[in-house]
């Protein structure tokens, strides 16, 4: 498969949305493979968000750092206000101030530094269902996370908060098939294989788990393991989309031409966006 095409299927919102992409860098490079990549430590001094809301102790390492869009002036003269407001506030009025950066961060697509906040809110009142949103929160900036030290350190604060949640509640299996994922391009992939394995031990037709397992085994090449995925998933919800893409993707690359060929006309007649009816034409370029 071309690693352009590959990209689009990741990375396009319509069919990978949120928690079920890798991370960017992770299908743009495709000499990757599970297992080579660097371990999921963070920095010492590490540059948590694109807005460098965390004071840094050493000189700024700039790989670390994502390079957005500039904000307008009024965004930025927003921001300062805010960050001001935080530094002033009283314990009291301190969550409320850091939602409202939370909120801000997440309107400006600055999805680190939104996690960064919302992982001050866990902190401020440790509740289960507040280190799960600062786990759903690395984990959102974990997916947009474009070099491999930043995806690094977002993946390592996405499994902390996540695990501090399942601590609290062992059976937030969402959680837990989301986590996984996070170790793909550590020193230990198979751990986030036995987590996803663990999830279909409670739930055998866990679509995350099984569309997650699917991912990996493509990323892998055994695209015969990634089609059984897929198939599970579409017994259970014919209608899913990102399953019939790459069950269609899958059933190109193992040369299953006919099958693909349905597959793939049936995604295309239900999905509008350009990028994924370029990489189907692509692909059934394919199997003429």
């Amino acid at each position: 498969m071309k690693a352009s095409t590959l990209y689009v299927l990741v990375a396009t919102v319509g069919l990978s949305a949120g928690l079920y992409s890798l991370p960017r860098w992770v299908v743009q490079n495709k000499t990757k493979q599970l297992g080579n990549a660097p371990g999921g430590r963070s920095t010492a001094t590490p540059v948590s968000d694109s807005m460098n809301v965390v004071a840094n102790t050493g000189t700024k390492d700039e790989s670390t750092i994502e390079h957005n869009q500039p904000l307008t002036p009024g965004q930025q003269k927003q921001v300062e206000t805010l960050q001001q407001a935080y530094a002033t506030a009283t314990p009291a009025t301190r969550p409320a101030v850091a939602q409202r950066l939370v909120s801000f961060f997440r309107s400006a697509s600055r999805f680190d530094s939104a996690a960064h906040y919302t992982g001050i809110l866990a902190q401020l009142a440790p509740t289960e269902q507040n280190y799960l949103r600062a786990g759903d929160q690395y984990f959102e900036a974990y997916g947009f996370a474009v070099n491999e030290k930043k995806t690094a350190y977002l993946g390592e604060k996405t499994r902390e908060f996540y695990q501090k949640a399942l601590d609290k509640n062992p059976n937030l299996l969402a959680a837990k098939a989301n986590m996984a994922m996070t170790y793909v391009n550590t020193q230990t992939p198979m751990q986030g294989i036995m987590l996803l394995r663990e999830v279909l031990q409670q739930d055998p037709t866990n679509e995350l788990a099984l569309f997650n397992l699917g991912m990996l085994s493509m990323r892998s090449g055994q695209y015969s393991k990634a089609i059984d995925r897929f198939r599970q998933i579409l017994v259970n919800d014919p209608t899913n989309r990102r399953a019939q893409f790459y069950l269609g993707v899958s059933l190109v690359e193992t040369n299953q031409k006919e099958e693909a060929k349905t597959v793939l006309a049936d995604v295309k007649a239900n999905e509008k966006d350009p990028q994924i009816q370029a990489a189907i034409k692509e692909l059934e370029e394919r199997v003429k």
